[in-house]
């Protein structure tokens, strides 16, 4: 007859597979990782820390050896054999210190280069897992962020790294050599029993240590996108990104306030964990410890005072069972750092999975090169539908657009209409959920996404202000060919900003940031104005498609009309998508599209759009009469109540 009750050896299975899982599995990852720092620096490593486990050993014998010598030194006077023998013996232990302390330093040497080896390689690998999706997709998925943020956070400190690791696991050679020889020494000189009764204790010690760490390690995990919100709040409250703010609407308190509530859901589950690991457990280990290493102590004496054993023997039991005992303690040089490591590789391994799945949802990237000229006809965006990962709202439903090529099409909508998906969607930042973009017929996602890139310039709504020089900012618009100042220059000319950049005190080789030596900061507008540069240079460098997404957003009006007015001559002939809510600027496309809910919902020239009489006609009329009324202010400067186009 059986029961639904579990076997007995099912509990143990599971116990032991999760030891497996948790204690073996992560040791042998950072074992197969030693290869990356050189197998030389390896077996330098490997073969020091032999020698640097034997030597405390190796002295241990020759003081006590020189303890047992004194009596008989003393008795036979200077010159005697016995002196001799002391002196020997002496000299003998001084010249073990001294290898110890010539020894450890070049093991340390060893160490740091084989731990930067191994860093450096894993370092490459989560570049290279991040940089391998197509799309940004999982950057913004909070599974990768986790795993992502766990992984790198090794490569942010001193401590912990795996390369350390390595490090700290060969390090073990040396103490648990040590161990073993110290073990064998007791027991030749007090004792088997005494022996295997101090190895008990030392392990007894070192599971109580490197489990509790094991275990009290977990909550990393269970904390790490708490952990995420803290290093968010100590960069927005200890840098300039949103100084202005926090001291124009007075933030300080409120964030301080923030911060140390984030701080505290991640300290409170370490300080529980600190006392359910290491409190009660602990106090019973070291009674256990102390019992044994104890008893293993007396009894040596007891050997000694019955006459059992002699006094150079008794002098390195005692001495031996010190050492052993000191065994059982913290490893600096292993224990926070393998444990920290193996959490680290744990989530890379996890990440890579995760990218896996992540890669499995989408078709394989493309590799057909990109025909020269493309796109010759047009782009077409062929009954796209889009839903960002983990939303079932359609962005776009169904879209159906062409940009005919060498034109300029624009598209207007309200806020959340998905103008900026498109341009998403153009950049291969993400597949469309239903549907193709294409280029002349062919599907973008055939092509290499890499050599497509380099045919799109682009200026996005939100522009990265590069902490670079000039020069180098607008540059990496084109970061696949060597820089060109001459063309840096140009592309600065027409899109109005040369005589700005000229004027920096390093003219375009000033860093654009005042956090360094020289460098200096730009305006808004100015900024916008480099971003345009950057597009410009672009197509200087053989982009056919040029991307302007709220183009001018930054630009006073004046500065956005003359803008607009050498617009035509800047894009001649070449395929372009604006997206702008300001008529002002659309209305010299060529084409012009109306956005609502995800869908097309009118397409024609702005006077075939204007006589429709449909939605472009009243948007167009409201912004136009503001600018009747005088209301000469940007329209991102009106309260959104106020914004009709924006609502």
């Amino acid at each position: 007859m059986t029961t639904g009750m579990p076997a007995a050896g099912s509990g143990v299975r599971a116990t032991w597979s999760h030891w497996v899982d948790e204690a073996v599995r992560p040791r042998l990852r950072i074992i197969r990782l030693m290869p990356s720092g050189g197998v030389g620096p390896v077996v330098l490593l490997a073969v020091l820390n032999i020698v640097l486990g034997l030597l405390p050993v190796a002295f241990v014998v020759a003081t006590s050896v020189l303890v047992g010598e004194v009596p008989a030194a003393v008795a036979g006077g200077v010159g005697s054999e016995a002196w001799d023998r002391l002196i020997a013996v002496f000299l003998l232990a001084a010249a073990v210190f001294l290898l110890t302390q010539l020894l450890t330093p070049v093991n340390n040497a060893v160490g740091q280069r084989m731990r930067r080896r191994v860093d450096s390689a894993l370092r490459d690998e989560a570049m290279a897992l991040m940089l391998r999706p197509v799309g940004i997709g999982p950057l913004e998925d909070q599974r990768t962020l986790d795993e992502l943020s766990e992984a790198v956070r090794a490569f942010d400190r001193e401590w912990g790294t795996p390369g350390q690791a390595c490090v700290g696991m060969l390090g073990l050679v040396a103490r648990y050599t040590r161990l073993l020889v110290l073990v064998v020494v007791i027991g030749s000189t007090v004792g088997w029993p005494a022996a295997l009764a101090v190895a008990a204790a030392v392990l007894a010690f070192r599971y109580g240590q490197r489990g509790g760490l094991r275990k009290y390690s977990r909550v990393w995990r269970e904390v790490v996108g708490k952990q995420r919100e803290v290093a968010y709040l100590h960069g927005v409250t200890m840098t300039d990104a949103a100084a202005k703010e926090i001291r124009v609407f007075g933030l300080s308190g409120w964030l301080a306030d923030r911060y140390v509530a984030a701080w505290e859901a991640v300290r409170d589950p370490y300080e529980r964990a600190r006392r359910r690991v290491y409190l009660a457990p602990y106090l019973v280990l070291t009674a256990l410890g102390l019992l044994l290493a104890g008893g293993s102590t007396v009894h040596a004496a007891q050997l000694a005072a019955t006459g059992r054993v002699s006094l150079t023997a008794l002098a390195l039991g005692v001495q031996a069972i010190v050492l052993a005992i000191s065994l059982g303690g913290y490893y600096p040089e292993a224990d926070t750092s393998t444990q920290y490591a193996m959490l680290a590789l744990t989530a890379l391994r996890r990440l890579r999975d995760r990218l896996g799945e992540l890669d499995g949802e989408q078709p394989p990237p493309g590799r057909a090169e990109v025909p020269a000229g493309t796109p010759s006809t047009a782009l077409a965006f062929d009954r796209v539908g889009f839903h960002y990962p983990g939303s079932d709202r359609a962005v776009l439903d169904g879209v159906d657009l062409e940009l005919p090529a060498g034109l300029c099409t624009a598209v207007v909508g309200v806020n959340g209409a998905g103008k900026t998906t498109l341009v998403k969607l153009l950049g291969r930042l993400y597949e469309p959920t239903s549907g193709a973009v294409r280029a002349d017929g062919v599907d973008i996602a055939e092509f290499d996404p890499v050599l497509w890139r380099r045919r799109i310039g682009v200026i996005f709504q939100d522009f990265v202000r590069y902490e670079l020089t000039a020069a180098e900012n607008i540059a990496l618009g084109a970061p696949h060919v060597p820089v060109d100042r001459a063309v840096v220059l140009r592309v600065a000319e027409r899109a109005g900003i040369a005589d700005a950049l000229l004027a920096l005190p390093g003219g375009l080789d000033t860093p654009l940031s005042r956090a360094y030596p020289g460098g200096t900061d730009l305006s808004g507008g100015q900024w916008q104005r480099i971003a345009i540069a950057r597009a410009l240079y672009a197509l200087e460098a053989g982009a056919t498609v040029l991307v302007l997404d709220e183009p001018t957003a930054a630009l006073d009006v004046r500065a956005e009309v003359a803008f607009f007015d050498r617009f035509v001559e800047l894009t001649r002939g070449v395929t372009s998508l604006l997206i702008s809510h300001r008529f002002s600027s659309v209305r010299r496309a060529d084409h012009i599209v109306v956005l609502d809910g995800g869908r097309v919902v009118e397409r024609g020239s702005h006077d075939e759009l204007v006589a429709a009489d449909g939605r472009y006609a009243r948007l167009f009329a409201l912004q136009a009469e503001r600018f009747a009324r005088g209301l000469d202010v940007e329209a991102d400067d009106v309260p959104d109540g106020t914004r009709e186009v924006n609502r």
